[in-house]
């Protein structure tokens, strides 16, 4: 059996607000739980989460550990008595609700799953998070159905190039914003049958002509602020909108009429926050449906960067970037 060191290189947020409080450190290798997996990580993904954790908005939930990082892909280095499916030098990639930017982390034997056939350690990294976002969010609590017409903002960041490719896969109509007309067609080859440029169109006007007048399904918006009330009118009748963050505010004055009229749904959700259990049944459902498409290459996270776990601070220089395209990771 292989000894495990006792310490660790992390990623610690040194000080909120920019990049560079990120700072390598060392820390105590953990211990898993009963439940638990112990990753030797291999590559961990970077998220907005992470960015808003930096910044000082979006602190761990309790128990949870105070190092970044919401995704992880590496080999098993121990268990917990209770775990069944892993074993030690098993590899995998699994969602968790912080200790990523490490050399190990622990996760919830549930949270963990099988690295998709034709994967790579560094690519699989860059799955969980995204892809249970969407999951959730877009055919869960959105019911989206194959035939609908789907509209994501932000479609050229990690989430939305998932969702781009899983609503195309699964039969929908697929619109985007994105803010350069170069990032549009980057979007469109993923699927997407319009980018809209938000900066020299209306997405509404945009999407209202080419539905016919009908308006959009279904919308995952992570902007809020002036487009809530945008997207109220983007929406058909029966349509449903999901938010997943608010990075353009979360306060908005909003005529609700619409709502009445046109019978819509808001809802919306946070990941990190859920239960194991909710996270298993998401990850139970993704290995069931999605897992055959990511093994058949139908669909796959775009990948914009690697840097060395010891970078952290120039990956968030890079997500800070509105330029980058799809996933950024950290490799160990």
């Amino acid at each position: 059996m292989t000894t495990l060191p006792t310490t660790m290189t992390a990623i610690e947020i040194k000080e909120f607000g920019g990049p560079d409080g990120l700072v390598p450190t060392t820390r105590p290798v953990p211990s898993p739980g009963h439940d638990d997996v112990l990753v030797k990580v291999a590559a961990a993904g970077v998220n907005r989460p992470d960015v808003l954790q930096r910044m000082g908005g979006y602190a761990p939930p309790p128990g949870a550990s105070d190092i970044p990082g919401l995704e992880i892909s590496g080999t098993v280095a121990a268990v917990g008595a209770g775990v069944t499916r892993f074993k030690a030098g098993d590899t995998l990639c699994a969602l968790v609700a912080g200790g990523g930017y490490a050399e190990y982390c622990v996760a919830p034997e549930a949270q963990c799953l099988d690295v998709p056939e034709g994967y790579d350690l560094v690519r699989a990294a860059a799955i969980p998070e995204t892809y249970f976002t969407v999951w959730t969010n877009v055919f869960n609590r959105g019911r989206l159905k194959g035939g609908e017409t789907f509209l994501v903002h932000g479609g050229a960041s990690g989430i939305g190039t998932t969702a781009i490719q899983l609503a195309k896969s699964f039969g929908a109509r697929v619109f985007t914003t994105a803010s350069t007309d170069t990032k549009c067609r980057e979007i469109e080859a993923l699927g997407a049958e319009r980018g809209i440029n938000y900066k020299d169109e209306d997405f509404v006007e945009v999407v209202k002509e080419l539905t016919d007048g009908r308006g959009i399904d279904l919308i995952l918006d992570m902007v809020g602020g002036d487009y809530i009330q945008r997207n109220i009118s983007a929406l058909a009748v029966e349509g449903r909108l999901v938010y997943i963050a608010f990075l353009g505010g979360a306060l908005a004055e909003v005529n609700f009429a619409p709502v009445m009229m046109k019978r819509l749904t808001i809802t919306g959700s946070t990941l990190r926050p859920q239960s194991i259990q909710a996270k298993s049944e998401i990850g139970a459902a993704l290995e069931k449906k999605v897992w055959p498409l990511l093994a058949a290459g139908s669909i796959g996270p775009v990948m914009d960067s690697v840097f060395p776990l010891e970078e952290a601070a120039a990956a968030h220089k890079r997500i800070d970037d509105t330029s980058h395209i799809g996933k950024i990771v950290l490799e160990v």
